[in-house]
């Protein structure tokens, strides 16, 4: 099980790794869209804009939908959620160290303050 997670969150950290693949992520989220139209802001073929997408398929962030002729592609963000809960222990973890340097940062200058009301600090 925990293998399995690590191989899916891995496959989405590849899959965002990329600021391609970010974009079409991003015009995902606002509605699905066919291959050639998340293709079209970028200069590649259409065979390399679905090397890209065939990687958001595999990391489980897209879903390809073959409507006759054509490949219409729509945003799976269950995936994100895992990749969000490892990036929220960093969050906290660095929070924490933050808080904690602004605390001793507050504690110097009280300390400063102090010594400098009393003349032994200029």
């Amino acid at each position: 099980m925990v293998e399995l997670q690590t191989t899916q969150l891995d496959s989405v950290f590849h899959a965002l790794g990329d600021a391609t693949r970010r974009h079409i992520l991003n015009e995902l989220a606002k509605g699905e869209r066919t291959v050639s139209e998340l293709a079209a802001p970028f200069d590649m073929s259409l065979a390399a804009a679905s090397k890209h997408i065939k990687v958001l398929e595999a990391s489980g962030l897209i879903r390809r939908e073959v409507r006759g002729r054509t490949h219409v592609c729509s945003l799976e963000a269950g995936p994100l959620s895992s990749a969000h809960e490892w990036l929220s222990f960093y969050t906290r973890f660095w929070t924490q160290r933050l808080d904690a340097l602004e605390h001793l940062l507050r504690a110097d200058d009280k300390k400063a303050a102090t010594l400098r009301k009393k003349g032994k600090l200029q």
